[in-house]
This record gives C-alpha cells, structure tokens and sequence, in this order.
C-alpha cells in the first residue's frame, strides 16, 4: 500500500448531465481533466457529491469509466460503489477494479440500524468483489445515520485490504481516534471542508472534499503551506473558503446545483443541473451564485 499517492487534495468528483438529465460521459471527462490541470492529486468518484443515491448503477458506471478514460494514471482515483443493498454494491466494485481505480469506499447500509457485524459484513463482502484493491470506509454519520466506531473499524483492519477512513464527521478528535486505532500504515482523509487545516493538523493524510472543486486553488494552497510547516498562515485561506461556502449553501438551489453554475460562470464548464429531487436553482439564486462565483475569483488572485 503506498500512502503516498493517497495524501493532499482529492476533490470529490460532482455529478455530470446533459441539458435533457441523462448522464454526460464528455462532460465529466472534461470535468476530470480542468481538474487533474490544476493540481489535484486525486479525484473522489461517484460520491456524495456525486449524487450516487439518486443513480442508477449503470450511470454510476458510465461516469467512472469516463473518467478514468481520461485520467487513468495521471492521479488518484477512488471510486465510491456503495449502493443499499449488496449485491449491486459488490458489481460497482467488481467495475471499478476492471477499470483500474486504486481504491474503492463505502458508506454503511442507511436506513435500517444495522448491528456491527452486519455492518462489518456488508463491507468485507463489497472489498472481496475487489480483491486486488484497497478498501475506504466512508464514515459519514450525519448522513448515513450511523457512526463508525473504534471497535468496528478494529474489526474491519482485520482485512488487509482495509487502508483507512474518509472521516466526514465533525469533530477533530475522531480523525485520531483513527489514526490510532490503524497504525502507522493507515490512512485518514479529511472530510469537512470547513476544516481542512483542522483536520490536517490532526494527522490527517489529506483531504476528500465536495467544495474543492469550485476553489481547488484555495486548498492546494492551504495543503502547500500545511506541509512546509506553516499551518497558521493557511488559516486565513481557510476562513476565507469557509465565508464562500457558507455563500453557496445560502441558495434555494443545492449547493451542487450552484457548484456547477460557478464552473459555468468562471471556467466555462457546463455539468448541467442536479438530479431530482434535489432542488435545481432558482431565478432568484442567480445574483448570490454569481457573488459567490466573483468571491472565488477574488480570493484565487490574491494567492
């Protein structure tokens, strides 16, 4: 397992359509590689910024073996292949690592409360469609409705395959938690963007963010100075990225829905809109999308 290739900037990878809601092969390639041109060391596919519970699996597909048309070998790339239920979770995997990803995640099972050996289960069935790839449990608990705990991931290391967390619970703490608990080959990203100095000065190896990719500038900067040793100069960048998140979140819109509208305005991408029932935008939208959008140029040029 090379941790290397598994620290730094992975910007979750959105969700990419065309103008009638199907999904678009040319533009997330063209997504993957405006991305892989800035930096980035890896991309996070078909996850929660992804839109994946609102996919179908063959989207799912289609959408991965885009992007790794266009960026196999050039970065990172995580595929995240959970579905609610087993089955189709094994076959995303199975996809995945005919594709040559370097690395699959999973949330758990929502909805029903599942006990830990279920839980456990359900994961080791889903890495064995995947033998030959390193596994990522997605701890999510705000969204998943349960939380990984020290026992359970204990448990999972027990699968060699099993190289570590995405942490997108709130507090610091649990990122060490990890970190302990898996020993010194173990991985932890970073999950809330609002945090990435936080987390990172907490041992995180790097950071997997559903923002990163409307500012990848911001928080390659902000990894840079982390990592020659000036974490208190990259806290300034952090709160001023954290002031344009909250910009983006203030919309009736997704804040997916204006991600994409940002890419439009200030990198000519277009991604279409977002996959019902999440909320598309709104006319009424626009003047604080555009704000947001006219923030992130700002604060890019002054880098």
């Amino acid at each position: 397992m090379q941790i290397e290739k598994y620290q730094g900037v992975i910007p979750a990878f959105y969700a990419c359509y065309e103008e009638n809601g199907t999904v678009s092969r040319d533009r997330a390639r063209k997504l993957a590689r405006h991305l892989v041109s800035k930096g980035v060391r890896g991309l996070y596919v078909g996850g929660s910024s992804g839109e994946c519970i609102y996919q179908e699996k063959e989207e799912r597909m289609a959408l991965l073996e885009a992007v790794m048309e266009e960026v196999r070998g050039e970065c990172t790339v995580i595929a995240h292949v959970a579905c609610n239920n087993t089955n189709e979770s094994r076959q995303l995997a199975a996809h995945a690592e005919s594709l040559g990803v370097d690395a699959i995640a999973s949330i758990p099972p929502i909805y029903f409360h599942l006990p830990p050996h279920a839980i456990a289960k359900y994961w080791n069935d889903i890495s064995d469609a995947a033998p030959n790839t390193d596994f990522i449990i997605y701890n999510i608990p705000q969204l998943a409705g349960v939380a990984l705990t020290p026992d359970l991931f204990r448990e999972m290391r027990k699968n060699p395959r099993v190289i570590g967390v995405k942490n997108s619970s709130m507090p610091t703490y649990d990122i060490e938690i990890f970190l302990r608990e898996g020993g010194e080959d173990c991985v932890v990203f970073n999950g809330p963007d609002e945090q990435f100095v936080a987390g990172r000065c907490c041992g995180a190896t790097g950071g997997i963010g559903g923002t990163y990719g409307a500012m990848p500038e911001l928080f390659l900067k902000m990894d840079r100075l982390i990592r020659e040793g000036h974490p208190e100069q990259a806290i300034p960048l952090q709160h001023e990225a954290n002031a344009i998140i909250e910009e983006m979140c203030g919309c009736h819109g997704s804040m997916y829905a204006v991600i994409k509208a940002i890419l439009r305005i200030n990198e000519g991408l277009e991604l279409g809109s977002v996959r019902a029932p999440m909320p598309e935008l709104i006319p009424e939208d626009m003047p604080k999308v555009e704000a947001a959008a006219e923030h992130i140029r700002q604060a890019v040029s002054r880098l």
